[in-house]
């Protein structure tokens, strides 16, 4: 499938705003601008394994797209939502278990890199992959 393969962070786009907008403290939002995440996406139809190793933690975690799920965010907030396919895009609807707000985040692919947006209250970012394969 599209999104299957190893991607390794290579550049941001406001993600320190969009973390404050988030509520991460100002010390682990620097920390994260330099976390050398790395996804590994395996799509075997509408189920996903996907495995995410950064400086910090490494977790693995499997959905069925349209499935709810809870995930822990790596500064720790809960979320629950579910994936979602859009012509070409994963599209993740997850609500904040602390306040109810809503975090949106897609994956696209362009020019051969990944591409993650998140938006949280108004604010967008953007984080940008490589393949490492």
């Amino acid at each position: 499938m599209a999104f299957n393969g190893t991607w390794k962070v290579d550049r941001n786009e406001n993600y320190d705003k969009f973390m404050e907008q988030m509520g991460v403290h100002v010390m682990k939002r620097k920390l994260a601008e330099h976390d050398n995440l790395k996804i590994t996406i395996q799509q075997t139809g509408d189920k996903f394994h996907i495995k995410e190793s950064s400086t910090f933690r490494t977790k693995e975690i499997d959905f069925t797209l349209g499935v709810q799920f809870d995930y822990s965010l790596a500064d720790g907030t809960e979320v629950a939502g579910a994936w979602e396919m859009e012509g070409d895009m994963m599209k993740g609807k997850f609500t904040r278990k602390d306040n109810n707000k809503v975090l949106t985040t897609t994956r696209t692919l362009v020019g051969g890199e990944l591409v993650q947006t998140y938006n949280y209250e108004g604010v967008d970012a953007k984080r940008i992959f490589k393949n490492t394969q």
